[in-house]
């Protein structure tokens, strides 16, 4: 029933924070760093993950060749506007970002923009909640359900819920234990 749209939505806020997550800067070079980046290729916003290959030839290093060198420089710009905070460097044929070690207080600076996020989330799963129980007691007083039914289905909810907000947790603990990583 409306469960089955719960657990989709659910799923869905759970894999924006991983996205969100996947952009937090870790120390270690992470081609998802580079997901937001879009360049203005021959007037058209293009990501940049499609017009070239981004590799890591070491950890702290991300190379991008992208797959016609005339587009060299608008790249470099596009990241540049992207403001992820580190300055590529262009040999004419490839841009190297060399990702800086973080600081202490940039680590717990950045735990604290996971937790946030992690935050955002939960809320977001919260809502849910309150949405499906206000759809189920609409259904059972239209008829719909019976007291049974909606009882069940809000048990089944509940626990949707709690299941969700755990993940959510442990996924926001497992990348905050990647960025205090030294």
């Amino acid at each position: 029933m409306a469960n089955k749209t719960v657990e989709e939505r659910i799923e869905k806020s759970k894999e924006v924070l991983k996205g969100d997550l996947n952009t937090v800067r870790a120390g270690r070079a992470n081609a998802a760093l580079l997901d937001r980046v879009v360049v203005d290729y021959y007037g058209t916003p293009t990501p940049l993950k499609q017009m070239s290959n981004i590799s890591t030839p070491d950890p702290r290093t991300l190379m991008i060749t992208p797959f016609d060198p005339k587009t060299i420089t608008d790249i470099e710009k596009a990241i540049n506007i992207a403001d992820i905070g580190i300055t590529p460097s262009n040999d004419g044929k490839n841009i190297r970002l060399a990702i800086p070690q973080l600081t202490e207080e940039r680590r717990v600076e950045l735990t604290k923009t996971i937790k946030k996020m992690g935050e955002e989330t939960k809320v977001a799963v919260r809502n849910l909640r309150r949405e499906s129980i206000d759809k189920l007691k609409k259904q059972q007083k239209n008829g719909e359900i019976s007291e049974d039914e909606l009882s069940n289905e809000l048990d089944d909810v509940e626990k949707m819920i709690e299941k969700a907000i755990k993940d959510i947790d442990a996924i926001v603990a497992e990348k905050e234990k990647e960025v205090m990583e030294v």
